[in-house]
């Protein structure tokens, strides 16, 4: 698609900046600027250039900085009913599996009604999955980026497999700056985060306990398996005084639920591909260590046994690109720099270990 005449572009930039020249071609209007620091005005002039179905890319060569100004075709509204759809389903398969999960828990210990018990982990599983994508669509909202509503995938509702893949939200705007890419990566893990630590803590409270002389038969009786603890985890565990000498804790299915929502926070916050670490990884380094710490991410993943997920990020970061901000020049706040500890910090904290801090 053409881009617009010079007559009507330039305008609107020189309200903005001061114009040192500019270069047409059939697509792309290249403007050269002569301000240092455009962060702030280059964010305003990307809101008004969208509204003409006009996008706005920043870059820089030898010291000088230029505008490239194209036109784009707005994106196509999606099916209401599919977002919808795909949440009914994930509530199905997520019942189904806890419904089996409380059966095989009760044949262990005599617990509450399995329909009151599969209820209990489809609100808290979905809950943390859906205040996860919350917390990405508020911190959309609050840069002004269109998104779509999520789309929850619903997984296969077999005692042993996964009820649900997760969710998810699409872009429908622009990405402007690395802040705005650091907000929005960050803010949905620490939002399911939050949802995940009180599931678990409730989800132990009513986790039943059992001589430990009797756990290792009862398991293998009744099919359950023995996951490793992350260390947010067990904290919870023992906020409520579930970690007993010569006692072993039966997981919860809400207790299960919880595990869910650590694992999904621990993988989302690696710096790797397109995952949410990824995102914020992009936006505080830039492109070499966004590569570097995705290869050094499938490492990780592959040493902790999670073969599937680290062939999945390897195969689909060399098919895809990663997430450019149209302001690649700007770098990201100190603020939101030191905040890359605390993600690595959380990442850890919330991953299963094969130790516990608290025995």
């Amino acid at each position: 698609m053409n881009i617009s005449t010079p007559d009507e572009v330039l305008p609107i930039v020189s309200s903005y900046f001061t114009i040192v020249g500019f270069i047409q071609s059939p697509t792309i209007l290249q403007i050269e600027i002569s301000e240092n620091n455009v962060t702030e005005k280059f964010l305003q002039l990307v809101r008004e250039m969208e509204s003409k179905n006009m996008i706005v890319r920043l870059e820089s060569s030898f010291g000088r900085i230029y505008l490239l100004i194209s036109r784009f075709q707005p994106p196509k509204s999606r099916r209401s009913w599919i977002p919808r759809a795909l949440f009914a389903a994930t509530i199905v398969t997520v019942m189904i599996d806890g419904y089996y999960r409380a059966i095989s828990t009760n044949s262990i210990v005599k617990g509450d009604d399995p329909f009151y018990i599969a209820t209990l982990y489809t609100i808290s599983l979905i809950g943390i999955l859906g205040i996860h994508e919350l917390g990405h669509m508020i911190a959309s909202k609050i840069h002004k980026l269109k998104i779509s509503w999520p789309y929850f995938i619903p997984g296969i509702p077999i005692l042993g497999f996964i009820p649900t893949f997760g969710a998810l939200i699409m872009s429908r705007g622009l990405i402007v700056n690395r802040n705005i890419l650091f907000d929005i990566g960050i803010s949905g893990p620490i939002a399911g985060l939050i949802v995940a630590i009180i599931v678990s803590t409730y989800g132990a409270y009513i986790s039943p306990m059992v001589p430990s002389t009797q756990a290792h038969e009862l398991l293998e009786k009744s099919g359950l398996i023995d996951l490793h603890s992350s260390i947010l985890m067990d904290a919870t565990i023992f906020l409520v005084g579930k970690h007993v000498p010569n006692q072993e804790l039966v997981m919860s299915p809400v207790l299960l639920a919880a595990w869910f929502g650590f694992l999904i926070t621990f993988l989302n916050l690696l710096p790797a591909w397109q995952l949410d670490g990824g995102h914020i990884a992009r936006a505080t380094f830039g492109v070499k260590w966004h590569k570097i710490l995705t290869y050094a991410s499938i490492g990780i993943l592959a040493a902790t046994g999670y073969f599937i997920m680290a062939l999945f990020v390897l195969m689909f970061s060399m098919r895809s690109q990663d997430v450019k901000p149209l302001d690649d020049i700007s770098p990201l706040s100190q603020k939101r720099k030191k905040m890359f500890a605390l993600v690595i910090a959380l990442a850890f904290l919330c991953a299963p270990l094969p130790f516990s801090i608290f025995t």
